[in-house]
């Protein structure tokens, strides 16, 4: 697996991960397709999805792939009005990431960050490398660590 620009902000950082890689498909970047092609079960696999706020303010969210994220429960994590889900085309120029290769490592710019709180219920969590088809695992409060990420209750 090619190195990512989060695997090596990760190193910078002195922090241990593992990569792990699957054959992705371009008709289904479902979370769940990566849980499977790496073998954890779905609740440790966090697929990152990013929101703007009734501000205009862009956030990030990590949460299980087997969730959908709540989006009233995520307005009030941002201290927001209302929250919603940009849309795929502008990933790209916000994050620097396409659809089904977003990390909550190495974006444009520095979001505020949310993980769901089930993330601390596991020695390890893996969420994107950055590129499709590439996955990093690591400990849940590590990540919120390197990020500056709130922990709260994300889901449905």
């Amino acid at each position: 697996m090619e190195k990512t620009n989060a695997m090596r902000l990760l190193e910078q950082a002195k922090l241990s991960y593992r990569p792990a890689s699957y054959d992705f498909d371009e008709n289904d970047l479902n979370g769940l397709h990566a849980a499977s092609g790496i073998g954890m079960p779905p609740e440790q696999v966090f697929k990152t999805l990013v929101a703007q706020g009734a501000s205009g303010a862009v956030y990030v969210f990590c949460i299980p792939v087997c969730c959908a994220l709540d989006l009233k429960k995520a307005a009030k994590a941002a201290k927001e009005k209302s929250v919603a889900l940009v849309p795929v085309k502008e990933l790209l120029g916000l994050t620097g990431y396409i659809r089904g290769g977003c990390s909550p490592i190495g974006m444009k710019k520095k979001y505020p960050t949310y993980l769901d709180e089930t993330a601390v219920l596991y020695e390890e969590i893996a969420v994107s490398a950055g590129a499709r088809g590439a996955q990093l695992l690591l400990n849940g409060e590590i990540l919120a660590s390197f990020l500056s990420a709130a922990f709260f209750d994300l889901t449905d």
